[in-house]
């Protein structure tokens, strides 16, 4: 909260000033998306605003193709990946660019060793992602896979600018409604799961 009134104070704007409250949705850690929804709940409750979900695999694609000198962006076909932990993935395949995006797979959990086979199946123009722990993942024999890698992180901007795109077009929630995409619910295991799902890999 100190962070977010120093943000108000350096703007010299109030939350009631603001036309809605924007936060990324997941998948992700289960307790920053917990903290991020309940923040975004509280200010939209507090200024009487609504709340707009942006998914983070979503952000994470746009993100990665954004750029170039071109006047028109060129649509792209992104795989996205964030590492889940437990040797799964959270993944997503998106087609767009700029504000413009069409979801072709919605965002999932899968084991880190279906990547290679995911990219070979849907043929992407870019995986965006943690380049090293993608390159690691991602099959060398997989052709173009390793040439498209893009090392990225969810932007706060590149989220803005998709939030204010669904303000425009009236995708809004009230804040009541407003609960984190987890995508997976199961989010640790015991030791005696860690150590099965090892031998299961070594298998």
């Amino acid at each position: 909260m100190p962070m977010i009134e120093a943000l108000f104070a350096r703007h010299g704007i109030t939350p009631a000033q603001c036309d809605a409250f924007a936060y990324a949705s997941g998948p992700g850690s289960f307790t920053g998306l917990r903290v991020a929804c309940t923040l975004v709940q509280g200010l939209a409750l507090g200024a009487g605003r609504p709340v707009i979900a942006v998914g983070n695999l979503l952000a994470l694609a746009a993100g990665a193709a954004a750029g170039g000198d071109a006047a028109v962006p060129v649509r792209r076909r992104v795989l996205a990946a964030v590492d889940a932990r437990m040797q799964q993935a959270y993944v997503a395949i998106v087609e767009g660019a700029g504000t413009d995006w069409q979801i072709l797979l919605p965002p999932a959990v899968i084991a880190t060793t279906g990547l290679a086979a995911l990219a070979a199946d849907w043929r992407p123009d870019i995986c965006a992602g943690d380049a090293g722990w993608l390159g690691a993942n991602l099959s060398a024999n997989v052709a173009g896979v390793p040439s498209c890698i893009r090392d990225a992180r969810v932007d706060a901007g590149v989220l803005a600018r998709l939030a204010l795109d669904r303000l425009a077009r009236g995708a809004v929630l009230g804040p009541e409604a407003a609960v984190p995409d987890y995508v997976r619910n199961d989010v640790a295991r015991t030791v005696v799961q860690r150590a099965a799902a090892l031998r299961a890999g070594a298998a």
